[in-house]
């Protein structure tokens, strides 16, 4: 049993369906953060469920590791085949396959990405929330259980996925959840799917519930002078129960990134943005309340937006900062952290974290999610230089054992992949080898996206 018996077979039955160009091979081996080219042995782009068990059957028949591939977006190397194998890249089943308004979900495949989506939803009055800044692909975003700005009104990808079929690692094919609101028959197959990162099994449809569009929506931006006032700010106004639906922290060099990036003029201080939905009057009167907020905070230059062009300029900021910290510093590759810890701890973390990275030798913009204690260091390393990538991953280590301690998690969105294996010992303990015992009893040969998650089984 040979990975190349597996890929001359696959050939015949898929045709130009597979690929194993050079061009294609590195392209599915890069990855959007600091991992080295990793090509597969082959690339797959099914057009079907029946395809994509196919191509599983096989692989399983000749010992061929098999790893899904999306959008690419991932920042942990979730989809770089390490142990070699076959990638499936679910570029070619992007279809949106039913749309029920009445019951707001919507059935689709998984490569569809979650802006497309957003763009057939517009004639329903409805639209998919998760927004993780990328326009990735939805299976990808369920894979790894996403979030992002959103996340703190809507849900994460747990919140609003309804169902799933899934190709297992033998072939089987299986679906998971119901179209009803809700369901209390067994085990929730479709939660252990969202998250498992493609190590149980290749997602090839999903049913997300669906959130009606907000009748007015306002944004807002202000500056701090210090980073200690924009995160005490954030934390009283999810404290207090006010209704965001994002509110995002970037700091100063972040900021400085973007305006060189993109030629804005923010000031280059700590920031908070936030967006409310709902009805005009009670959009309006939250949007003043945050201000009173962020004013006893030491807010200045608090400025609001309610037309879609002036929320696109503000949310610039954040939807380019990854790309704007990287072009400023020609060259350099990025360890991103990702941890999150309970709203009562973000201040701690914050600043602790600012510190270590103000006392190391490399630059790390720090911003996220505060409204549900979510943050990132963008670590910028110069690949060749082993001292600072040891830098790095010191201070990412560093970030990881405060959050545990404070009662967090090494990840609150980005997901394990490989980057952060290391990690899930001390955060799981024993339960952690539970995970392992369901990835055997589901994927007993170890195929499935090896070396990730819950490591060799």
């Amino acid at each position: 049993m040979t990975i190349a018996t597996a890929i001359s077979e696959l050939s015949t039955v898929l045709g130009d369906a597979l690929s194993t160009s050079k061009a294609d091979l590195e392209a599915h081996g890069r990855s959007e953060s600091h991992f080295p080219l990793t090509p597969p042995d082959a690339v797959v782009r099914p057009r079907s469920t029946e395809e994509v068990a196919q191509v599983v059957r096989i692989c399983a028949a000749h010992g061929c590791p098999v790893v899904g591939w999306g959008a690419g977006t991932s920042l942990e190397g979730h989809a770089l085949a390490l142990r070699g194998g076959v990638v499936v890249d679910f570029t070619d089943m992007a279809a949106v396959l039913e749309i029920r308004p009445e019951d707001r979900i919507a059935r689709i495949q998984p490569g569809l990405t979650r802006e497309r989506l957003n763009e057939e939803l517009r004639a329903t009055g409805l639209f998919f929330p998760v927004d993780p800044g990328a326009d990735a692909s939805l299976g990808g975003m369920a894979s790894t259980r996403a979030s992002g700005t959103t996340t703190v009104r809507y849900g994460s990808m747990r919140d609003n996925v309804a169902g799933l079929q899934v190709v297992l690692a033998d072939g089987t094919v299986i679906r998971t959840g119901t179209q009803a609101a809700k369901s209390a028959a067994g085990y929730d197959l479709t939660a252990l799917f969202v998250g498992a990162e493609g190590t149980l099994g290749l997602i090839t449809e999903l049913t997300l519930r669906l959130h009606g569009q907000p009748e007015a929506i306002s944004a807002g931006i202000c500056a701090f002078d210090a980073i200690e006032g924009a995160v005490d700010a954030a934390i009283e106004v999810i404290q207090t129960g006010l209704p965001v639906a994002r509110i995002e922290f970037v700091d100063a060099a972040t900021v400085a990134a973007v305006n060189a990036h993109s030629k804005a003029d923010f000031p280059p201080r700590p920031h908070l943005l936030v967006e409310f939905h709902g009805a005009e009057d009670s959009v309006a009167r939250d949007a003043a309340r945050f201000a009173r907020i962020a004013a006893d905070h030491g807010a200045t230059g608090i400025d609001h937006a309610t037309r879609a062009e002036d929320r696109r300029r503000l949310w610039q900021m954040r939807h380019h900062a990854y790309w704007a910290i990287l072009a400023s510093r020609p060259g350099a590759r990025a360890i991103v952290t990702d941890v999150c810890v309970p709203i009562s701890a973000l201040a701690r973390a914050v600043a602790e974290t600012r510190a270590d990275i103000d006392a190391s030798p490399i630059p790390g913009p720090i911003l996220g999610h505060v409204g549900d204690g979510n943050f990132h260091a963008i670590l910028l390393i110069d690949p060749e230089n082993g001292d600072e990538r040891a830098a790095a991953m010191r201070l990412s280590a560093s970030m990881a054992d405060r959050a545990l301690r404070l009662g967090g998690t090494v990840s609150g969105e980005h997901g394990i992949g490989a980057g952060k294996l290391g990690y899930m010992a001390a955060e799981h303990g024993p339960a952690w080898a539970v995970m392992g015992r369901i990835r055997a009893a589901l994927d007993p040969a170890g195929l499935m996206n090896p070396g990730k998650l819950v490591g060799e089984t």
